[in-house]
């Protein structure tokens, strides 16, 4: 019997540096294609052994996103214009929207589930959940899973 992958999905802040530097590791050599793992893991500030310990295990969000369905729920303030906002980032980002459904506003907060698939000619994933994030009216912001 195998044991069964768990993923899970974590903001960079909970994230321990030395696989956040395993990630930079990984661009430099993808950037740089002349650059041996010595050499980036050197820059980076990391041994060859946790490099090649960790390689397999992290990816930036945006690289597993692409081709994929991500549902997300917003909180955000009932007020005109800013689903719109949300759908043109969205837009904007060349996602798909697959679902959308928002709840009836309650003291002023709607509640938006939004299902977008992330097609692999979108922009970068993570930059349009930045965005949505930081777009006035958004309270609160949640990826519940992805496909």
């Amino acid at each position: 019997m195998t044991k069964k992958t768990k993923f899970y999905l974590v903001k960079e802040k909970a994230v321990p540096e030395v696989l956040l530097k395993v990630v930079e590791a990984k661009r430099i050599l993808d950037a740089e294609k002349m650059t041996t793992v010595q050499e980036a893991t050197e820059r980076v500030g990391i041994s060859r052994s946790s490099f090649y310990k960790y390689k397999d295990d992290i990816q930036p969000f945006h690289e597993q996103a692409k081709g994929r369905t991500v549902t997300f729920i917003l909180q955000m303030d009932d007020t005109p214009g800013i689903l719109s906002d949300i759908l043109k980032t969205v837009a904007d980002f060349r996602g798909n929207i697959l679902t959308i459904h928002q709840s009836i506003p309650i003291n002023g907060i709607a509640t938006l589930t939004l299902s977008v698939e992330i097609l692999p000619e979108a922009g970068d994933a993570e930059d349009m959940v930045a965005q949505m994030e930081q777009q006035k009216g958004v309270h609160y912001l949640k990826i519940l899973g992805r496909e």
